[in-house]
């Protein structure tokens, strides 16, 4: 998998218009996030409006959008914030998602994670980010990381239930793949890799078992899930990584919001600095660019 992962990036090279291209795509498929100790609602509204104007507008009439909207697929935030985000982004079609169940270590009581998931989609939450006890994969207790996740998915209702694992730690490979598909069998809607806070998170090894638990679930039940990496993702060419992972193990389908999101504080502000790269011949100061 190690090998795999480190020959993908550098078999195929994305350039000039096409790397333009791929570089807007990443930003609709952001999850633009802001998760801090000192987050407020002012902060909260910023972001919101970064999700709504993301690109300047001299970079849209350069690069030739004319009307085509290009927009983050959703703001993740805390549930003290849902509200605030869903009012903010109130007729953009963004998306609201709340991490849930005492993120990032989620070790508190069952009944409060669960009553935690209601809260924020009652307050307006379309997407639910929930985190796994890593001790349920580390003592191989799958019946009962099976039974979490599906009252999870239950308390979720409409709202889309994505799963973070947590992959740095969980030791093994193994580990991770065990975790996707159980997950996955429980009802998750989207397999998440990290929720940012671990030493570890996102990284193109553990992706690929992910797509790969994906793909052989879509193979043995026809369903297709949706993959998120999230935490360390900062760059434009990492994000054309990903992009190329997905492309190359998943097809093009996996390419789309509804099955393919990047957990992302700040990329924007970096993919923002490459496409005026690409326009310009020049690269802008990151102080220049509207920070997500």
């Amino acid at each position: 998998m190690e090998r795999r992962a480190t020959t993908l990036t550098k078999r195929r090279s994305i350039k000039a218009d096409n790397q333009a291209a791929w570089l807007l795509r990443a930003i609709s498929l952001m999850d633009l996030t802001t998760l801090n100790s000192n987050d407020t609602d002012e902060r909260v509204r910023r972001l919101c409006a970064k999700a709504r104007n993301p690109l300047r507008a001299d970079l849209i009439a350069g690069l030739g959008l004319g009307d085509t909207v290009i927009r983050p697929a959703a703001v993740c935030v805390y549930h003290p914030f849902v509200a605030t985000a869903v009012t903010a982004l109130e007729g953009t079609g963004i998306h609201v998602a709340a991490v849930s169940t005492a993120f990032p270590h989620g070790l508190s009581p069952l009944e409060t994670r669960i009553a935690e998931i209601r809260a924020s989609v009652a307050d307006g939450a379309d997407e639910i980010d929930v985190v796994i006890p890593r001790g349920l994969v580390l003592g191989a207790k799958w019946q009962e990381l099976y039974d979490e996740v599906a009252q999870f998915r239950e308390a979720c209702g409409e709202a889309h239930l994505k799963v973070i694992l947590g992959t740095g730690e969980l030791s093994t490979l193994r580990n991770v793949m065990l975790a996707s598909m159980v997950s996955m069998m429980a009802g998750a809607d989207f397999i998440k890799t990290s929720t940012g806070k671990e030493s570890v998170n996102a990284v193109l090894p553990v992706g690929l078992i992910m797509t790969r638990a994906i793909r052989a679930y879509e193979e043995r039940t026809g369903f297709k899930i949706g993959f998120k990496p999230a935490g360390g993702i900062s760059t434009a060419k990492a994000s054309l990584d990903w992009l190329v992972l997905m492309k190359e193990e998943l097809g093009r389908r996996w390419l789309e919001p509804d099955l393919f999101r990047f957990g992302a504080s700040s990329l924007l502000t970096d993919i923002e600095r490459q496409l005026e790269h690409h326009l310009t011949g020049h690269y802008s100061a990151a102080h220049r660019h509207a920070m997500a």
